[in-house]
């Protein structure tokens, strides 16, 4: 090994040195039988189990069609964001069954499996929904109450006397 007393002297011995280039992860589609892909979103206390297959893009939730089951256009909204940000709306057929929490959370819960079920059957997808934030699980969970307290933090109402 020579002693490398300058930069440039680095820099010849960096160029002389094979580099070890870090391999791509190459991720594979993961699809069932029928050709659908699963995955479990949650947000709050709701837990949705989510199968996207290519189709027209209808969207049954726990047996009913979007509009009944989310009856506010903000909900579907929130439902239909994975699709425009991976540029997919109307390609997919998507069959969720939600339980737990109340309906905005069970919007979230089901918004955060599709994005997974997304990326999981067609994984060039997932820099979009990344980008977008949708495969990140949102932790934030309603506080317990404390006792001695009115309600998780708030106190009642203090008097001297």
């Amino acid at each position: 090994m020579s002693d490398i007393k300058s930069l440039d002297d680095l820099k010849s011995a960096v160029a002389d040195t094979p580099a070890a280039a870090p391999a791509a992860v190459v991720r594979e589609p993961m699809r069932d039988k029928l050709g659908r892909a699963y995955a479990t979103g949650k947000r709050k206390d709701a837990v949705a189990r989510v199968w996207i297959k290519p189709g027209s893009g209808k969207v049954t939730v726990n047996g009913k069609d979007m509009p009944v089951y989310f009856a506010r256009p903000v909900l579907q909204m929130i439902l239909r964001q994975p699709f425009t940000v991976a540029g997919v709306e109307g390609q997919f057929d998507v069959m969720a069954t939600v339980a737990g929490g109340g309906l905005s959370g069970q919007a979230g819960a089901v918004k955060h499996g599709v994005s997974k079920a997304l990326q999981l059957y067609d994984p060039t997808l997932r820099a979009a929904l990344k980008a977008a934030g949708f495969l990140t699980r949102d932790s934030r969970v309603v506080e317990r109450k404390k006792y001695g307290k009115a309600k998780a933090r708030k106190s009642f109402q203090f008097s001297k006397r």
